[in-house]
């Protein structure tokens, strides 16, 4: 409606019939809108259009039902920007009754609503705002029904608790009451402002806003978003747990409210709204973020940072550590689903071993069942199954094996226990009554019933339906799908009763506007309350029980990798980016995705390579490999019906770029299962946009087509199709091509810079200052593991560079927390390479040596060289012009090295 107002407007000028421009159409207000470029003067008094705040964030706005709010109607060529939005004299909103209160943890207040005008009815007065002083660099505000207890997520946040003074923070209210404010008290930069005359608390709608100090936002997912940097031109995202492939704006499979934002002096902070409610929210250019859920409390977490590993970190803390991934699912895995029998299994891994293509782990889909019935095997097409597991885990390789939520109903009574057990112990999602399960279609035959894994009975039927598969299918660990959860009709049989729990009064901005679209009806009935509150935690209830009984199966690490994810998931699981296509676009955005869920702490993350909808082209294919190479989670996948796109299945040429890339991969394994030790440890991000490492440097706050493997490791892919060449961003350090180990060019330093990307190579590049553990690679990480180290280090403009080893036998449980791990740090500076072994508490490390040293940017070429006092003859090393130095050494990779160059 708003795009032909707009075009009527500018045919009537143009045809001089009026001309309304500078008076808020005060010859035409019929049509509601302006002309003219100046648009903050159409509307005297009105606000700017930069600041204006939906007044009806849900479709269908007029003039006439915007004013009846109470608000100003104005249209503007800005575009997204609202029509009708709150006048500065807003009569919504609360103001403070009373004065401040303290409290064991912080202090408290009493809001009142204003006046007795309503959004959408049902508002609640009074409420209150509670800050709690969690640590000095953590702070807690949330808003809530003093006289109603309203869900709560199930996820404790707590802090030992500082006081005011301790705090890094500031909290205060304006002098006139108005406003909420949260300060940096080293700065006195205003990280959270709070309007109370935008604040909404009704009991099917909150909202709040705040100004952030800075455009440079980063974070809120589930959602494919064009850029790492969000666009804050009125941008506005859902987030609500939906089964649907990746598209622009849509709400995806998880939901993360988190955001991170870099101030104006390069300091970072961090908020998560704790709220798993269906919600939206709106990054406007003022720039500020509108809040808006129907459900649940306001339960805010603010993370000081300074610096954005800092507020990762924090973050992390509070939510729970990212796990500790097994070595070997850090190796190349292959799926897809549509194999449709062993004998096509069998040929696809027969050619990648036949192109010695790296390669550990063989998923398998839900074609591998029988009937797409979960806990079973289709005993015709994949007659051998579970023989042929043992033959892939005798050549070092591991398997994972689907499982979907839901479970089939209608199979004959003592045919399929998965069934029979679960109504026997009543573990399933009920319908509003409470009493009889929820009956959707999902894949398998006739109609499906729902786990409800926040039932704790729900978690003893999963956990021995589990182990007993263990003694079917061999499985190394599980991979949980469409647990958003799908259902592929619209609520349940037989649909979902008109009422306000279906069919709220506001529903944010997710696909259909729908709640109950592939999903179950909101007034459902789960262990925790109804689904309306409980939905987007489906997968995340699903996960923990996951993870504990894949550890308690095998004795080992566990792998669980799950679609749908909440705050909190990477403690006990991994994610992919969903249903993604093969597209260049899904290429490109899948950088951003990696990026975000390191964010969210879900560091082992990837993106289905090639694309899963579709089919692949090779070119785009063999760009995927060479990027995939670098996720997290390296993982080629594809959809039934589509092309084979194995790396092996293209031919020679493919294969050798591959595995050539892939045995990069291989090669650094040992610095990424270092950085994913200091993520489980510390909270590190494992993959992290330059921004993390150059804070200071504008340029890099909208980069997201290079990113980093910490601090060191640059990844700079082709993103084009018929490229031959990338312009990369390098900045102010010293940096080292990986191939070559030539030093990147002074002047290339805080620019863009143009280097060549033939078909065969993935650009590559080593920050200076970083020591990088490398080890001989393999085509399984079983081999690989037992192959010599080695030491990339890349020095600073000072000649000095650190980094640090972790070792541990790669897939037992809780190595690090029983100590049984080595750990060494690494230090060069002054021409001398010290080691330190920190922990040394893993005995396989002992039979570990290493063969070989690389130095890049050396000034000069040393004349003598010791080890730990021993001269070392001068055809064990070699010195190149480029500053590059390689040095052939056997030494226990127990031993402390002293290396000394003269």
């Amino acid at each position: 409606m708003k795009n032909k107002l707009k075009k009527f407007v500018l045919l009537w000028g143009f045809f001089n019939v009026v001309l309304c421009c500078s008076d808020c159409f005060s010859l035409c207000p019929a049509l509601g809108g302006c002309l003219g470029s100046s648009r903050d003067a159409q509307c005297p008094g009105a606000v700017a259009v930069k600041k204006r705040i939906d007044c009806h964030p849900q479709p269908g706005a007029s003039q006439e039902a915007c004013e009846a709010r109470g608000c100003t109607w104005c249209s503007t060529d800005v575009p997204n920007a609202p029509w009708c939005f709150f006048p500065e004299d807003s009569p919504y909103g609360y103001s403070r009754a009373g004065n401040i209160e303290k409290t064991d943890k912080g202090w408290r207040v009493t809001l009142n609503k204003r006046q007795s005008l309503s959004l959408f009815g049902n508002d609640i007065s009074p409420i209150v705002l509670e800050a709690e002083f969690q640590t000095k660099d953590r702070l807690r505000f949330r808003l809530y029904d003093p006289n109603k207890q309203r869900f709560e997520v199930p996820l404790k946040i707590e802090g030992p608790g500082v006081t005011a003074e301790e705090a890094n923070y500031e909290v205060e209210f304006s002098e006139d009451s108005t406003h909420f404010t949260v300060k940096r008290k080293s700065t006195g930069t205003v990280l959270w402002d709070s309007p109370l005359v935008d604040l909404f608390f009704s009991n099917q709608f909150l909202q709040i806003t705040t100004t952030v100090p800075s455009t440079s936002v980063y974070g809120f997912g589930e959602h494919e978003h064009p850029t790492f940097k969000h666009n804050m031109d009125f941008s506005t995202y859902g987030m609500y747990a939906r089964d649907q492939a990746p598209t622009s704006f849509a709400n995806l499979y998880g939901v993360h409210p988190f955001y991170m934002c870099v101030e104006p002096d390069s300091n970072a902070h961090g908020v998560l709204l704790l709220n798993s409610n269906a919600q939206d929210v709106t990054l406007s250019p003022n720039p500020s973020l509108t809040f808006r859920t129907i459900g649940g409390i306001f339960d805010f977490y603010l993370f000081l940072g300074p610096t954005p590993e800092n507020v990762i970190q924090q973050y992390t803390e509070a939510i729970g550590r990212p796990h500790m991934p097994a070595y070997w699912s850090l190796g190349f895995q292959l799926s897809r689903w549509g194999y449709g029998s062993l004998d096509v299994l069998k040929q696809t891994v027969d050619r990648m071993h036949r192109y010695d293509i790296p390669y550990d782990v063989q998923h398998l889909d839900i074609d591998y069942m029988e009937r797409r019935l979960d806990f079973t095997y289709d005993k015709v097409n994949f007659a051998g199954l579970p023989e042929y597991i043992q033959e892939l885990k005798k050549k070092g390789m591991h398997n994972i094996v689907i499982l979907d939520p839901f479970i089939t109903k209608d199979e004959e009574p003592g045919t399929y226990k998965p069934y029979d057990l679960g109504q026997e112990m009543g573990v399933w999602v009920n319908n509003s009554d409470g009493v009889t399960p929820a009956v959707g279609q999902a894949w398998p035959p006739g109609d499906s019933v729902f786990p409800d894994y926040t039932n704790p009975r729900t978690v003893e039927w999963w956990t021995q339906l589990c182990l007993e598969f263990k003694d079917v299918l061999d499985y190394d660990g599980i991979w949980i799908d469409m647990n958003e959860p799908s259902n592929f009709l619209r609520g349940q049989y037989p649909g979902c009763a008109d009422n306000e729990i279906n069919n709220p009064p506001y529903i944010p901005s997710i696909s259909d506007r729908s709640l109950s679209q592939k999903t179950l009806c909101p007034d459902s009935k789960t262990y925790l309350g109804e689904h309306y509150n409980t939905h987007s935690l489906f997968g995340w209830s699903q996960t923990e029980p996951t993870f504990n009984v894949v550890q308690q199966a095998t004795g080992k690490r566990a792998f669980v990798l799950s679609r749908s994810t909440f705050v909190g998931s990477g403690k006990h699981g991994a994610h992919w980016l969903g249903d993604n296509f093969s597209q260049w676009k899904d290429l490109r955005r899948s950088i951003i995705g990696i990026l975000e869920f390191n964010l969210f702490g879900i560091p082992y993350i990837g993106a289905d390579i090639c694309g899963f909808n579709y089919n692949t082209t090779y070119e785009l294919c063999l760009r995927w490999m060479q990027l995939g190479s670098f996720y997290p989670f390296s993982r080629n996948h594809n959809a039934e019906g589509n092309s084979e796109q194995d790396p092996a299945v293209f031919g020679d040429e493919f294969a050798r770029i591959s595995r050539a890339t892939l045995l990069i991969r291989y090669s650094l394994l040992p610095y990424l299962y270092t950085l994913f030790y200091e993520s489980h440890v510390h909270g590190n991000t494992v993959v992290r946009s330059l921004m993390h490492e150059f804070t200071s440097d504008q340029q890099t706050h909208g980069i997201d087509t290079a990113f980093l493997w910490g601090p060191a490791f640059m990844i700079a892919p082709v993103l084009d199709e018929g490229a031959r060449s990338v312009d990369v961003y390098f900045p102010d350090a010293e940096w080292f091509d990986y191939y070559t180990g030539l030093k990147v060019p002074s002047a290339w330093k805080k620019n863009y810079s143009t280097v060549s990307a033939p078909l065969s190579k993935i650009p590559l590049f080593i920050r200076g200052g970083y020591i990088l553990p490398e080890q001989a690679p393999a085509t399984t990480t079983t081999k690989s593991r037992l192959n010599p180290f080695g030491l990339i280090i890349a020095l600073d403009e000072q000649g000095e560079a650190s980094g640090s080893l972790f070792w541990d036998d790669g897939d037992s449980i809780d190595t690090i927390e029983n100590e049984n791990y080595f750990l060494a740090k690494y230090t060069f500076s002054k021409g001398n390479l010290k080691t330190e072994i920190l922990k040394n508490g893993y005995p396989g490390a002992d039979t570990l040596k290493y063969n070989n040293i690389t130095i890049l940017g050396l000034k000069l070429r040393p004349q003598a060289v010791t080890l730990n006092g021993r001269s070392i003859h001068g055809d064990a090393f070699s010195f190149e012009m480029s500053g590059k130095l390689t040095l052939r050494i056997s030494a226990p990779l127990t031993q402390e090295l002293n290396i000394k160059f003269y």
